[in-house]
């Protein structure tokens, strides 16, 4: 592990709630992701060192803090890690080589925005945009909704841990600023306050 990598990891433990606990929006959009889709993904990404979903609609939270999404049979997206500021994701992306057709590598940067809602209020915040049931009963930590919010289509990821609840959303970026005005405005009843990747972060 590189001293710099090292020092950023630990700039950015996790922080206890704290100004998040009741409801906040994070930009993670300058965060590395990559997506993965083919009969071989899999099996590339394990020998990777990755930790795979058991099922489609599932996600799991890596040992570095990345995570991993699965859309579907095939088809995977990958989040960079707050620790290393996406490093490892990045690099997974920069060093992909095409296997016969059988794994390819899907941008996301360029086709995808990302936020985090977090908060105890996050369930309520969505019921106001989206028509699924994001509540805890209905959509526990490590599901994935392909569903559509405030009318565009959104990749809903709950992340959180037990006392932390969070989502990570993902969507066009060309919506970004539509969708977090869209955001924000759900988020007024909550008083609920846009924070920098900063809060985040020790």
């Amino acid at each position: 592990m590189s001293s710099l990598t090292a020092q950023s990891q630990r700039a950015c433990a996790p922080l206890p709630l704290g100004a998040l606990a009741k409801c906040a929006l994070v930009d993670l959009t300058d965060i590395p992701r990559v997506g993965f889709r083919g009969q071989h993904s899999a099996e590339y990404l394990q020998a990777r060192g990755f930790e795979l979903p058991d099922a489609p609609n599932r996600a799991v939270t890596q040992a570095d803090g990345s995570h991993v999404a699965r859309l579907s049979q095939t088809e995977y997206f990958i989040l960079g890690s707050l620790g290393d500021r996406g490093e490892r994701v990045a690099d997974e992306e920069a060093r992909w080589e095409l296997d016969h057709s059988a794994n390819y590598l899907l941008p996301r940067e360029d086709s995808h925005a990302w936020l985090q809602l977090s908060g105890t209020c996050i369930a309520e915040v969505m019921a106001k945009l989206c028509g699924v049931d994001l509540r805890p009963q209905a959509f526990a930590a490590g599901a994935v909704a392909q569903t559509s919010a405030a009318r565009i289509n959104v990749i809903v990821i709950n992340l959180g841990e037990q006392g932390a609840p969070a989502f990570q959303i993902l969507f066009d970026r060309a919506s970004l600023e539509y969708f977090k005005a869209a955001m924000l405005d759900a988020m007024a009843e909550f008083d609920g306050q846009l924070l920098g990747v900063d809060s985040l972060c020790r």
